[in-house]
């Protein structure tokens, strides 16, 4: 790898170090269906989202829902003794792509065949922090009291 490569790739390593993604891959649910709740839930703070999937009606929220736990699993495994609470969490980026599709034959009337598409997709949620220092203050308090210990 040559140095700029190298700069570059340690660069986006460090952009990337305060904020978690979570990805859900395959998701059997149309895109234009999931879309809906992406687009509810794009920019909201942490907890209304959740509140906001916990109790919509749709199926798509459901899964939607696991994936958010699942970023800020992520989120929290990155920033150790940082707390979700102080450190206001957000949804930063949610976005659906479209997946696999599975074609199958539907029988029509008078000897013909209708197709028809499964369609699936690819989520891809990135949580990241609105109060950035309290989140470098608190791990850095963790830092000193274990190199203390």
């Amino acid at each position: 790898m040559g140095a700029r490569k190298r700069q570059a790739a340690e660069a986006i390593k460090e952009a990337r170090k305060d904020i978690a993604i979570a990805k859900l891959n395959n998701c059997p649910t149309s895109p234009r269906k999931m879309r809906l709740m992406a687009d509810m839930v794009r920019g909201m703070d942490v907890e209304k989202a959740l509140f906001l999937l916990k109790h919509s009606g749709k199926e798509a929220s459901n899964r939607l829902e696991k994936l958010l736990l699942s970023a800020l699993n992520n989120w929290e495994q990155k920033n150790e003794g940082a707390r979700m609470e102080e450190a206001g969490l957000f949804v930063k980026e949610i976005y659906v792509d479209s997946a696999r599709m599975l074609k199958r034959i539907q029988p029509a009337p008078q000897g013909r065949a209708h197709r028809i598409r499964k369609r699936s997709n690819h989520v891809t949620v990135i949580v990241d922090a609105r109060n950035k220092e309290a989140v470098v203050e608190e791990t850095e308090e963790v830092v000193n009291e274990e190199s203390n210990s």
